[in-house]
C-alpha cells in the first residue's frame, strides 16, 4: 500500500477536482464524489487495465452504476491517463463536451457502459463477468489464462432499491460468479433524506442469503480499504459484496452528512471552506499536485506491461487452439451460417422459425449464446444440444426480465459475443429501461419477443400485447421486426445481423401460412416491400406479422369486387423509414388510398395510411380465430374496412 500521507492527497485531488467541476458547470452531484475519493483512490491501485487501449479485452471491468458521480468518474480518468483532458472536466455537462452530466458508452474513452438509471450498472456488471466466465471456458487452459480479469462495480442505496438489483444480484450468488466485487457506497442518504425514510432491510443478511461473501469496512480508512480490496484480488468461490460506509460530501464544511449535497453544487464558500479543512490552497480550482498526478499516471506504465505480457502469452505454443477460437469469436463470418429454407404453402409459427434460425446462427458463430426468462419451451429460443451456461450456449436467467436486458447490454459490450434473450412480447414492459440504454449504446444485442398478438388467445387480454410495438417503433436507433412468416423472418435476421444497432423480433404464437416462393424476399431488407402488385390499383394494404395473409387473401376478393388492391409488407417499420422518398413511393403508391392492418395499437402507421385497423382497446380471453374475427383481422373484416374507406 502507498503511504497513507500520499493516499490521502489523491482521495483530496478527486474530491476537489469533482466539486471545482460541479461548481464551474453550476449542476451535478458533489456528495457521492466527494463520499467516494477514499475507495476509489485505493482502488486505482488494484485495478489492471490499460488507460492507452480502453479496449483491451482482459482489462479489469469497472463499472459506476450511480452514473451520476459522473464528475468522479471523469478526474479518474483524467488522472489516470485516458484521453481526457483538463478543458475536458472544465466543460462538465457542456452541450458537445466528453464530460455529459452521466457516462456515456462510445462518447468516453474509459467508461464501459452507459449509466445512469439506478441499479442498470449492477446488471450490467453481473453480465460482464458472466461474459468472462464463458470466454474463460472457450479460452483458457490449465496452462494458460487467456481471460482472468476482475469485475469491480460501485453503487449506492440507490442502486440496491432498485428491482433489477435482486434480479441480477441473485443470479449473480446463482452462478458463484467469483470475479465480481461490488462496492456499495452505503451514506444511508437519498435525495429525500435518510434512507430510514423508505428503507430499513439488512443488506449484508440479503446478499448473504443470496450467496455472496460480504465484508464491512469504513469507506474512509485507507487501510481497511486496502486490505479487502487486496482480498477479494486473490480468488473466491462466490461473488464479494464490500459494504463501504461512507458520509456523504465527506470532507464539506457545513454540508458534509447532509442530503442537500447529493444534487447541487456547494456553492464557492461552502468549497473554500471544505479545502481549508483538508489542507488545500482555497484559492486553486482544478489543481493537481505533480506527485499525486504521477502516483494516478502510473495506471499507463502498469496497464502497458500487464497487455504486453498478455499479448507475449497469446502467441505461446500451448494456445494455438485458444487463438484459433479467439480469432473466430472477435471476427464472427456471417457467411457461415446455414439458414434454414421453408416450403410453400407451409404452416409454421414465426417462434419456430425463430428457434431454426437461432440454432441455424449458433452453429456458424461460437460467440453466439443467450437464453430465455424461464420460457425456452415456448418461445423456442433453446440451443439444441449446445449445453446450459456457464460451460454451454443457454443461459437460464429465471424469471428476471428486467437483468436478463441489461446483463445482455454488457455481454454485447464484452468483446466477444453476439447476445439474444427471449420471453413474451407482453413482457417486454419489465425490460424497457434497459432496451432503451441499448439503443442509447448502440449495441449488437437481439431481444426475441413471441406471442405477439391477440393471438395469445385463451391467456386473455394481461398477456395479449397491444401497445408495445407502437412503443418500441418510437424508440430511435432501436429495430422492431416483425416478420409476416417463416422465409421472411430468414430475410429480417440477416439485415439485423448487419446492423450496429439492437433489434428486437416480434413473433407469433400460431402458425402462419408460408408465402409463394415468388415474393423476393431480399427486399425485406429494405424494411418494407410491394408484395403484390395490380395494375391500376386504387388501394394499398399495409400488412406486417400474422395480419398480411388475411391481407393478402382479402386483395384477392376485393379484386372479384371490382377494387385492386396493392399489398404491402413492411416487417421493419424503422427500417422502411430511413428508405429514400422515391424508394417508399415505388412501394406505396401515392395515388392509392391506403389502409395499414395490424393487430396491435397501430398509431404510428398513420404517418403512411389513411386509415388504421388496428387494436383500440384490450384483448380478451378467448379462441385466437375468435378474437381475430370479433376485432376484424379477417378477409371478410379487411374487405369490409376497404370498401368502407373507399365508399367515403
Amino acid at each position: 500500500m502507498l503511504e497513507k500521507r500520499l493516499l490521502a492527497d489523491m482521495a483530496n485531488c478527486v474530491r476537489f477536482l469533482s466539486v471545482d467541476m460541479i461548481q464551474k458547470a453550476n449542476s451535478g452531484h458533489p456528495g457521492v464524489a466527494m463520499g467516494l475519493s477514499e475507495v476509489v483512490s485505493v482502488l486505482s491501485q488494484h485495478l489492471n487495465h490499460n488507460p492507452k487501449n480502453p479496449k483491451w479485452l482482459n482489462r479489469d471491468r469497472l463499472v459506476f452504476s450511480g452514473g451520476h458521480a459522473s464528475s468522479m468518474i471523469y478526474s479518474l480518468l483524467y488522472l489516470w491517463g485516458y484521453d481526457m483532458s483538463m478543458d475536458d472536466l472544465k466543460n462538465f455537462r457542456q452541450f458537445g463536451s466528453k464530460t455529459p452530466g452521466h457516462p456515456e458508452y462510445k462518447d468516453v474513452p474509459g467508461i464501459e457502459v452507459t449509466t445512469g438509471p439506478l441499479g442498470q450498472g449492477v446488471a450490467n456488471a453481473v453480465g460482464f463477468s458472466m461474459s468472462s466466465k464463458y470466454a474463460q471456458n472457450l479460452l483458457n487452459s490449465d496452462s494458460a489464462k487467456i481471460i482472468d480479469h476482475k469485475v469491480y462495480c460501485l453503487c449506492g442505496d440507490g442502486d440496491l432499491e432498485e428491482g433489477i438489483s435482486y434480479e441480477a444480484c441473485s443470479i449473480a450468488g446463482h452462478l458463484n460468479l467469483d470475479n465480481l466485487v461490488l462496492i456499495y457506497d452505503s451514506n444511508k442518504i437519498t435525495i429525500e433524506g435518510n434512507t430510514s425514510l423508505a428503507w430499513s432491510e439488512n443488506v449484508k443478511t440479503r446478499f448473504e442469503s443470496q450467496g455472496w461473501k460480504v465484508y464491512r469496512i469504513d469507506g474512509h480508512d485507507l487501510s481497511e480499504i486496502d486490505q479487502v480490496l487486496s482480498e477479494v484480488r486473490t480468488s473466491q468461490n462466490r461473488p464479494c459484496l464490500i459494504i463501504a460506509q461512507t458520509i456523504i460530501a465527506k470532507g464539506a464544511d457545513k454540508l458534509e452528512g447532509s442530503h442537500n449535497s447529493h444534487g447541487a453544487p456547494l456553492g464557492v464558500d461552502e468549497i473554500k471552506r471544505a479545502k481549508l479543512k483538508a489542507g488545500v490552497d482555497p484559492d486553486k480550482e482544478f489543481f493537481v499536485e505533480q506527485e499525486v498526478l504521477e502516483v494516478f499516471r502510473g495506471a499507463i506504465k502498469k496497464g502497458d506491461e500487464s497487455e504486453r505480457a498478455w499479448k507475449k502469452s497469446l502467441n505461446d505454443l500451448p494456445l494455438v487452439e485458444q487463438n484459433a477460437t479467439l480469432d473466430l469469436l472477435l471476427n464472427p463470418d456471417f457467411s457461415k451460417i446455414k439458414w434454414p429454407t421453408y416450403e410453400e404453402d407451409a404452416g409454421v409459427a414465426t417462434r419456430d422459425s425463430n428457434g431454426e434460425i437461432l440454432n441455424a446462427i449458433s452453429k456458424a458463430l461460437p460467440g453466439f449464446l443467450g437464453g430465455s426468462a424461464d420460457l425456452s419451451p415456448s418461445n423456442k429460443s433453446e440451443l439444441k444440444g449446445m449445453g446450459d451456461f456457464p460451460n454451454g450456449k443457454n443461459i437460464h436467467f429465471g424469471i428476471r426480465e428486467h437483468a436478463m436486458a441489461a446483463i445482455t447490454n454488457a455481454m454485447s459490450l464484452y468483446g466477444l459475443f453476439i447476445p439474444y434473450s427471449a420471453t413474451f412480447f407482453v413482457f417486454s414492459d419489465y425490460m424497457k429501461p434497459s432496451v432503451r440504454l441499448a439503443a442509447l449504446m448502440g449495441l449488437k444485442n437481439y431481444f426475441i419477443w413471441t406471442h405477439d398478438s391477440i393471438g395469445v388467445g385463451e391467456d386473455g387480454p394481461t398477456h395479449q400485447p397491444i401497445e408495445h410495438l407502437s412503443q418500441f417503433r418510437a424508440l430511435p436507433n432501436f429495430y422492431t421486426f416483425r416478420p409476416a412468416d417463416a422465409s421472411e423472418n430468414v430475410a429480417c435476421w440477416k439485415k439485423a445481423l448487419e446492423l450496429e444497432a439492437p433489434c428486437g423480433f416480434v413473433l407469433s404464437r400460431q402458425k402462419l401460412k408460408t408465402l409463394k416462393s415468388s415474393v423476393d424476399f431480399g427486399d425485406a431488407s429494405f424494411g418494407g416491400y410491394l408484395v403484390k402488385k395490380r395494375e391500376e390499383a386504387t388501394v394499398t394494404i399495409i400488412a406486417t406479422g400474422s395480419e398480411l395473409m388475411p391481407s393478402l387473401q382479402a386483395a384477392c376478393h376485393l379484386e372479384k369486387d371490382g377494387i385492386k388492391a396493392n399489398v404491402v409488407s413492411i416487417p421493419c417499420f424503422e427500417l422502411f423509414n430511413e428508405q429514400s422518398d422515391e424508394y417508399k413511393r415505388e412501394v406505396i403508391y401515392e395515388e392509392t388510398a391506403v389502409l395499414a392492418v395490424e393487430a396491435g395499437s397501430g398509431i404510428e402507421w398513420y404517418r403512411y395510411a389513411d386509415e388504421v385497423l388496428c387494436m383500440e382497446s384490450f384483448g380478451a380471453s378467448g379462441d385466437a380465430g375468435k378474437l381475430f374475427e370479433t376485432f376484424g383481422f379477417t378477409i371478410e373484416g379487411i374487405k369490409k374496412r376497404v370498401k368502407d374507406m373507399v365508399s367515403k
